[in-house]
């Protein structure tokens, strides 16, 4: 069984109207309270804001270069995309940012990749959007040139969307970065993560989701001969709110537009909803809290909440 780990989901865009210096304080403040207790901390990979209710000119922070800079300024954490899209880099120039980040931070980068989904942003940046299962199929392309070019050198690859021709990468990444995949498409994207995942990730949904993906995802491994053991799994928990009392949870959940299916209650409330998942098998739990920039949130997760489930884990 593999020891719970914790990771906080780190906000991309200000949600009070900040402006952009505000909103990196604001992080600053909360890097300040996770460093001490949580593994990692996790970064979407969106150019602009993917929620509705947002408006387009939000600042926004872009995943790669926000992890390297605060990697620098947070040495005691570790720092994983969530996730990238595979089409916004060229897979070469992907490979080699990831192997850069690694040697940086001496080995705190976890490499998390996705399909990409957000079409609004493909056409805004100029980015073909095929078919999902063309998406699916270049990830696996994406993924083959990654490995090809932290392991060999130089490194060839032709497949139907991708190819690289005596690419170098060095200083080759050591150790590797894990592979973390996001995603719970059925059919293909599951059957991607049994064949090239350590670790797989899903963002939020129900307890009945999350467990009828791992048994699509259990099938997958034996139809490719894949320990299913061998995979990671994580949870991304994208609405959590912990407060003194229940119903102060729900109003601040009530007050926020990120809280489909949120986990809220008292410490020990949300620990027991929490604790469904880890006993399905999570050991890597990443958590956003939804009263944000607030920082009442994140310490009682930390103090109260944490305490309770490594104890159950």
């Amino acid at each position: 069984m593999r020891d719970l780990q914790f990771g906080w989901h780190i906000h991309s865009f200000p949600v009070d109207g900040s402006g952009g210096t505000a909103f990196v304080e604001q992080i600053h403040n909360m890097l300040k309270l996770v460093q001490p207790h949580f593994d990692s901390v996790w970064m979407d990979d969106h150019m602009m804001p993917w929620a509705a209710w947002q408006s387009n000119d939000t600042p926004y922070l872009e995943c790669m270069t926000t992890i390297a800079y605060l990697a620098a300024a947070y040495p005691d954490l570790t720092f994983g995309s969530s996730v990238l899209g595979q089409g916004y880099r060229n897979p070469g120039l992907m490979a080699k940012m990831a192997a850069n980040l690694q040697l940086l931070t001496g080995g705190r980068f976890i490499f998390g990749i996705g399909a990409g989904w957000m079409v609004e942003e493909y056409e805004a940046y100029n980015w073909e959007f095929p078919k999902p299962s063309v998406r699916i199929a270049q990830l696996e392309e994406a993924i083959d040139i990654v490995k090809k070019m932290w392991t060999e050198a130089p490194a060839s690859y032709q497949g139907k969307y991708y190819r690289i021709d005596n690419a170098y990468c060095e200083p080759r990444p050591d150790p590797v970065p894990p592979i973390l995949i996001g995603g719970g498409g059925e059919q293909l994207t599951l059957r991607v993560v049994a064949k090239h995942a350590d670790w797989w990730n899903i963002p939020g949904g129900t307890l009945e989701n999350y467990a009828h993906k791992l048994n699509v995802l259990r099938g997958h491994c034996d139809a490719v001969g894949r320990d299913y053991d061998s995979i990671g799994k994580s949870w991304s928990a994208e609405a959590v709110v912990v407060a003194e009392t229940e119903a102060e949870a729900r109003r601040i959940a009530a007050a926020s537009p990120y809280n489909r299916n949120p986990i809220i209650g008292t410490p020990d409330q949300v620990a027991e909803q929490l604790q469904a998942f880890i006993d399905l098998g999570v050991s890597y739990l990443i958590v956003r809290l939804l009263d944000f920039p607030r920082t009442d949130g994140i310490e009682a997760f930390a103090q109260e909440v944490m305490p309770l489930l490594k104890r159950e884990g």
